[in-house]
């Protein structure tokens, strides 16, 4: 069974050639790129964030210490940024700080993007620059046969030629599918992200709202 795989295998870069060459190239490094974002996305446990969750929940009541007693126990990708959001004050230069420790950590995640993305794109270009020179090859077997050409000559060379864009179609598809998969995922810690910082900014407001309330109520005894 196995020597049969290898014996096609081999049809296969016999007849496409470099360029089917080339694109099993691209499809070895489109599988090591995806196998290993799996297995940090697995390892990072991205979109696991209940962890985080309970200590912003903590952190919503008021609750410092337990929040930061929660988020200790928690090995997520963002348990760095919250804590550091928890721990800065609310001037610009700090806040600034944490969003560049989120964007990095978000980059993190994002590594491997733009070769998967590279891979997608000229896939397809490349096994059609395979079959365009096929074609002309098959065509130039034509006109050297003359008048005597074998239909079923110019035909095996056409299929052949095709061949270089079926390869790399097989193989931009899946890579952009998984790059979305990724893209996707990405993009809903970005959003859980910018949330979970901007309630962690919004109890520091709470303070000054409860010392102007007193005020307030005063100066509408008064008004009554």
């Amino acid at each position: 069974m196995m020597q049969t795989v290898l014996g096609e295998a081999r049809n296969l870069f016999v007849l496409g050639g470099p360029v089917v060459v080339i694109l099993a190239l691209f499809s070895v490094v489109a599988l090591a790129v995806i196998f290993q974002k799996l297995w940090a996305f697995g390892l990072t446990r991205t979109g696991g964030n209940a962890g985080l969750e309970h200590a912003l929940a903590d952190w919503d009541r008021g609750e410092r210490a337990k929040a930061e007693a929660a988020l200790a126990r928690v090995r997520a990708p963002f348990a760095e940024v919250i804590a550091a959001a928890m721990a800065a004050d609310a001037t610009p230069a700090a806040i600034e700080r944490v969003e560049t420790m989120a964007e990095a950590e978000l980059g993190e995640h994002e590594k491997g993007f733009r070769l998967l993305d590279a891979i997608a794109q000229t896939a397809p270009l490349l096994g059609l620059f395979g079959t365009v020179l096929g074609m002309i090859e098959a065509f130039q077997a034509m006109q050297g046969a003359g008048m005597s050409v074998d239909p079923a000559l110019l035909a095996g060379g056409i299929w052949v030629a095709l061949l270089t864009t079926a390869v790399g179609l097989a193989v931009a598809i899946p890579t952009a599918l998984a790059l979305t998969w990724f893209e996707t995922q990405v993009a809903r810690e970005r959003l859980w992200l910018s949330g979970a910082l901007a309630r962690i900014r919004a109890p520091r407001l709470r303070p000054a709202v409860a010392a102007s309330a007193p005020g307030t109520a005063q100066v509408l005894a008064h008004a009554g």
